[in-house]
């Protein structure tokens, strides 16, 4: 490879892409997999490139709206550090989005509304946390069958 070289690269994301160090820029890591499988050793490894871009609107993109897993083809300029290593860096100034990733979905947490009341369900706690819908704290019941109590005792001017 070139000291520096301008190429599309087709990757996916590893983590969550981060503001960079200045105002308009964003650094992110992605994965690119050998194109050819069949052709390759089967033990050979995948090119992790360090990804920066300079581009605000490109920042934005990526810092808003990108997350691990989407499949991006980026456009830019490579450079291969002194130390091999060390990842490629790669100075994006073009993105498409090729696949996005499913949504997760996170199951630890519930939001269960009551009337004017919600309460955070969490797997690891048996206390739930009552808010009003417009934030007021409530309290926290003991366990999920003390949140009616707990919201009647609210409406009724305080708690048991």
């Amino acid at each position: 490879m070139n000291p520096q070289t301008h190429l599309a690269i087709d990757g996916y994301v590893d983590a969550i892409p981060a503001p960079g160090t200045s105002w308009g820029t964003a650094t992110f890591d992605l994965i690119h997999s050998p194109a050819d499988a069949d052709r390759i050793a089967p033990d050979t490894p995948d090119t992790v490139y360090a990804c920066t871009t300079e581009d605000p609107d490109l920042a934005d993109v990526l810092v808003r709206e990108i997350q691990p897993g989407d499949l991006l083809r980026v456009t830019g300029t490579v450079v291969q550090p002194d130390d091999p290593e060390a990842p490629a860096r790669f100075t994006v100034d073009g993105l498409e989005v090729l696949e996005a990733a499913p949504a997760p979905v996170l199951y630890d947490l519930v939001l269960e509304c009551w009337g004017g009341y919600v309460s955070v369900l969490d797997a690891d706690r048996d206390a739930v946390p009552v808010f009003t819908v417009d934030g007021t704290w409530v309290g926290e019941a003991a366990s999920p069958d003390a949140i009616g109590d707990l919201i009647e005792a609210h409406e009724n001017g305080g708690t048991r």
